[in-house]
Order: C-alpha cells, then sequence, then structure tokens
C-alpha cells in the first residue's frame, strides 16, 4: 500500500489549532506521568489494579477498538461501496454483549492476565503457547502494521509529513504514556480520546451532509445500493453469507478472545461493572456509521475524481477540506487520539501477552520490576516488526478495510472454535483443542501466504477456490473444519479430568478459583446492564430493517 499523494490537502493550521493539540498532548501524557509514579507490580501494570469502573471499561474498549485504520477504512470503503461496511460495526454492538454474558465470568473467576493463560488454565500448556505466539504475529500483520499505516495517511493529508516521518512520530508519542503508565494509562487515556474523536468525527458529519444537501441530497447523489446494507450472496466484499456467518466468527475471536479487547474487561471492580462496560461498549459501537461511512459516501459526491484515485484518502480530504481553521485542530486532535488509543492497547496487551506467557514461564522467579522492562522491550521489537511488514500489506487489498479483515478471517476460526466449545462443553478436551488450532493455522497460513504470493494474478482449479474465495465465506469453512477436527479428537481422546474443568465450562459448578476479592454489587449494578443489554439489541435489529 502506497500513501496518498495529497500534497495539497494539507491542513491550513491557525494559532488555536496548535493549542488544542498542545492541550491534547498535555492531557494524556500528564496522564500517563500520573500512573508511572505509582507502585508497578504486574497487576498494577498490566491489569490496572483490578479497579477500573463500568464507564472506564466501556470508553475504553471503544477507543482501543476505533484506531485510525478506522478512519481511513471505514471511511474509504464507505466512498467505494456504501454502507454495507457498517455490518461489522454494529455486528461488534451485539457481540461484544457476548464478552460480558458469556465469557467474563470464566476469565475473572480464572484470575489469569491473559487469554492464553486461560486456555492453559482450560487445556494445556502447549495451546497457551500456540494462542500466544499467533497472536503476537497477529498483531504484527493487522493491528500495529496497520494503525501506524494509516496514521501515516492521515499526517501526511493533515501536516504533510512523510511515511517514516509520521510513523515515528506517533510511535514515541504513544509509546512515552504506554510504556510508563501501564494499562491504568491507557483506560483513563482512552475515556478522553473516546470523548474527542466521537465528537470531532460527528461534527464533520454534519458539516458534510450541509454541502451536500442533507440526508435527501446524500441519499439522491449516491448509488441506490450504497443506502442498502444486504447484498448479494455473490458480491466481492460484503456478500449478506458472510456477513451474517462468517463475521460473527471474527467478531467471537476479537471482542471475546482477544488480548487486546479482554484485558480491559479483566481490570474491572467485578463481572456487573465488566458487563455494564460491555454493554456501553455495545451502544458506542452504533456511532462509527454515521461518524466514519457516511463521511466517505460525502466524500464520494463531493471529490469523485480523488475518490476514484485512492478511496483510503476519503477522511483526510473531508478534514483538509472541510473542517475551517479552529475546528482542524480538535478533528486533528480526534484521529490522534483514535491512533494513539488503538497502538497503546496493543502495545500493552503485546507486552503483557509475551511477558506473561513467555518471560515468566521461562523465568518464574523474575521479580515484579524485571517483568515490567520485559514487556517495555517486547512493545520495541514489535514495532520494528511491524514496520518492515507495512510495504507488503497492498498484496492482500488495496481497500485497507478489507485487508484488515481478510488477516483476521485466517487467524480467528480455530481460536473462536476452542473458546467457545470449551466453556459450553466439558468432553472438549487439550488433544481437540490442540489439532484443532494447528489445523486452522495451516488453513489460514497457507491461505495468507498463496494470496500475497499470487497476488493480481489469474488462477484456476483449486487455487481459484481457495484463493479467490470471499474471506468471509472462507472464514466459515475454517470454522467449519476447526470445529469438526475438535470434536472428533476430543471424542477419540480421554474425557478431561473434572478438576481440569471445574468452574470453567457451564456444565461444571461455579467453583470460585480465584483468590482475588472483588467489590460486591448492588442490585442497581445488576440490573442496568440487562436492560441496557435489550434495549441494545432492539437498536440494532431495528437499524438492520431499515437499511436493509
Amino acid at each position: 500500500m502506497h500513501l496518498p499523494s495529497l500534497a495539497l490537502q494539507v491542513a491550513r493550521l491557525v494559532a488555536i489549532d496548535y493549542v488544542v493539540l498542545v492541550l491534547y498532548f498535555a492531557v494524556i501524557f500528564a496522564i500517563g506521568w500520573y500512573f508511572s509514579r505509582k507502585e508497578r507490580t504486574t497487576t498494577d501494570y498490566f491489569l490496572a489494579s483490578r479497579d477500573v469502573a463500568w464507564w472506564a471499561i466501556g470508553a475504553s474498549l471503544f477507543s482501543s477498538n476505533i484506531g485510525s485504520e478506522h478512519f481511513i477504512g471505514l471511511a474509504g470503503s464507505g466512498a467505494s461501496s456504501g454502507m454495507a461496511v457498517g455490518h461489522f460495526e454494529w455486528l461488534a454492538s451485539l457481540i461484544v454483549l457476548l464478552l460480558g454474558w458469556v465469557f467474563v465470568p470464566f476469565y475473572l473467576r480464572s484470575n489469569v492476565y491473559t487469554m492464553p493463560e486461560f486456555l492453559e488454565r482450560r487445556y494445556n500448556g502447549a495451546c497457551r503457547t500456540y494462542l500466544a505466539t499467533i497472536s503476537l504475529i497477529a498483531y504484527i500483520f493487522t493491528k500495529i502494521a496497520v494503525a501506524i499505516f494509516a496514521g501515516a495517511i492521515v499526517l501526511k493529508a493533515v501536516l504533510g509529513w512523510g511515511m517514516w516521518q509520521s510513523s515515528l512520530a506517533l510511535v514515541i508519542a504513544t509509546g512515552i504514556y504506554t510504556v510508563a503508565g501501564g494499562l491504568a494509562a491507557v483506560i483513563y487515556t482512552e475515556v478522553i480520546q473516546t470523548v474527542i474523536l466521537v465528537a470531532g468525527a460527528l461534527a464533520l458529519t454534519v458539516i458534510g451532509l450541509d454541502k451536500v444537501g442533507g440526508w435527501s441530497g446524500l441519499q439522491a447523489s449516491v448509488p441506490p445500493d450504497f443506502l442498502h446494507m444486504m447484498k448479494s450472496a455473490s458480491d466481492k466484499d460484503f456478500p449478506w453469507t458472510g456477513i451474517f456467518f462468517g463475521a460473527p466468527i471474527l467478531g467471537i475471536w476479537y471482542w471475546c478472545t482477544d488480548q487486546v479487547i479482554v484485558q480491559r474487561t479483566l481490570s474491572a471492580k467485578n463481572i456487573e461493572h465488566a458487563r455494564g462496560g460491555t454493554t456501553l461498549a455495545g451502544f458506542l459501537k452504533i456511532l462509527p456509521v454515521a461518524m466514519l461511512v457516511v463521511p466517505g459516501m460525502i466524500a464520494r459526491v463531493l471529490y469523485p475524481q480523488e475518490m476514484a484515485t485512492d478511496s483510503n484518502a476519503a477522511f483526510p480530504i473531508m478534514v483538509s477540506r472541510l473542517m475551517p481553521p479552529g475546528l482542524q485542530g480538535v478533528m486533528i486532535a480526534a484521529m490522534l487520539a483514535a491512533l494513539m488509543s488503538s497502538l497503546s492497547a496493543v502495545f500493552n496487551s503485546s507486552s503483557t501477552i509475551f511477558t506473561m506467557d513467555f518471560y515468566k514461564k521461562l523465568r518464574p522467579d523474575a521479580s515484579e520490576k524485571q517483568l515490567v522492562n520485559v514487556g517495555r522491550l517486547a512493545t520495541l521489537v514489535m514495532v520494528v516488526l511491524s514496520l518492515l511488514w507495512i510495504p507488503f500489506m497492498s498484496r492482500i487489498s488495496s481497500q485497507l478495510w478489507i485487508y484488515l479483515q481478510s488477516v483476521q478471517a485466517y487467524v480467528s476460526p480455530p481460536i473462536a472454535a476452542v473458546f467457545l466449545l470449551g466453556i459450553a462443553w466439558k468432553r472438549i478436551n487439550a488433544q481437540g483443542a490442540l489439532a484443532s488450532l494447528l489445523t486452522g493455522f495451516v488453513l489460514g497460513a497457507t491461505r495468507f501466504i498463496l494470496e500475497v504470493v499470487y497476488a493480481g494474478q489469474p488462477l484456476d482449479g483449486f487455487l481459484a477456490f481457495y484463493v479467490g474465495t470471499n474471506f468471509l465465506h472462507f472464514a466459515v469453512l475454517m470454522f467449519v473444519i476447526c470445529v469438526g477436527v475438535l470434536l472428533g479428537v476430543s471424542l477419540l481422546t480421554p474425557a478431561p479430568s473434572s478438576a481440569q474443568v471445574a468452574g470453567l465450562t457451564f456444565q461444571t459448578p461455579a467453583t470460585t478459583l480465584s483468590a482475588v476479592e472483588f467489590e460486591p454489587a448492588t442490585a442497581t449494578q445488576r440490573k442496568l446492564p440487562a436492560v441496557g443489554s435489550l434495549v441494545l439489541i432492539v437498536t440494532i435489529v431495528s437499524l438492520w430493517i431499515y437499511f436493509a
């Protein structure tokens, strides 16, 4: 992928814009400095002392998910194909509820720091090693590389900076407060960043709609199918079959088993705070369609020539051409907030996985200070590897969002299978889980490598099927195969012992495994997440019906 040539769209910053940016960085670094001065045990650094309230968890879940890849990718897909890409956001609103209501009780009860550690509790050490390894590799290919690349597009468009200039500046700025303050600094900066990015993006949507004559003007100016989210089963990017059968598999992996997301709920005061946080995140995930997809469609109407050249440039062009001087500082701060929040989230989670799942197992007697310092060093290594991968990203897809979802589709099916069936049925054992994970790895890695090798080449026969099948349909196929392997091998080998599954499946007693003392929940804390979840489900279904 290349950076768009947007030299003419460099932002016209005035004094007030610089004041806004200075204030933004001052607040962010102040939070990082505050938490860096506190005692640094591993629980403090990696789980924010398990003392985070629901509102902070919800904002952090949303902010760590919404990165500049969303600003670039969602807006770019909105410009090229309309609202269909919004399916991923609204599906996430429902799937994040599964995290709170289905998975979180098992995670908190098992008192784990990481998702690989949970797999060891449920299965064995080999499953833990696999998930830790594949998670770190996936972070390089998706989260870090994509966030840095998208951030470079943003800064080139609004400030005129080059690729490496932008990348290094953002990595250094984000790394300062992430490495210094740990998860607590990440979560509370993400609360601030959520407010900034929602306000800034919605302001741009309002300005853009005014330019095209309101919602009715936009409807009249885009192709009719742009406003219909349901696409045919043969659609290249967003077939309805893939959306409703394949995308949930990606969603379960990302929202319910991925360290970057789940780590926020592990820091909760109790289960009810974790559930409240996931419910708030679900409501916030409704917004990106209005914040990001709609501006992409507006960009197609206002700047058709530029969109025909590179749809990834939709959002930066809107910022540089529509936002008046004075508000551009707010919008740049919003985009920086999105980039820095997603980067800081994956930085902290990468360091947690490397430290707790690899280094601590090799050096069980390592001091708390050594563990924290190793986590910081792991972050640096991940960043360097991600920067080296960026030039190869375009061989998967020219649309940033499609690239991101494609790679995740090759990683997620086996992981979703072993987590979902692992808590659903006590008969699933370690041999079945490992066989399923390795089968999924071979299938996904083969598809990924073949896509890179044969990018743009005509294919026939089996290769055409294996490489050419829509990535969401491929995820469904992988999931079915992985579930079959998981069930088959588990039933052909001995069942796990009662001690192995105690408290970790729906079929076994809710044994309190954790020695952690969680804050007692009030009646209101138990009631509100349930009511909020029902309202959220009704809202999402209503939106789907309206935009069908």
